[in-house]
């Protein structure tokens, strides 16, 4: 399966990512997320097989950040 999961978040800027970085790469793999801080719900997609919401959002809210799973339009 090639299904991403999508979170609002309000990481905002590129220090934010910078501070998001080392727990998302470590619960989910470098190169297997990304934040579009240009968007206005601040989207976080992370394309990893086996990784669930409840992993990714541990891992935001570990930096201090927040994330809410935005429910997949089936």
């Amino acid at each position: 399966m090639n299904n991403a999961l999508k979170f609002k978040t309000n990481i905002k800027c590129m220090g934010c990512v910078s501070a998001v970085t080392p727990a998302l790469d470590e619960a989910v793999g470098a190169g297997n997320w990304e934040v579009n801080i240009q968007s206005p719900s601040k989207e976080l997609t992370v394309k990893a097989e086996g990784v669930d919401a409840d992993t990714v959002i541990a891992a935001v809210m570990e930096t201090g950040f927040k994330a809410e799973a935005i429910e997949a339009a089936n």
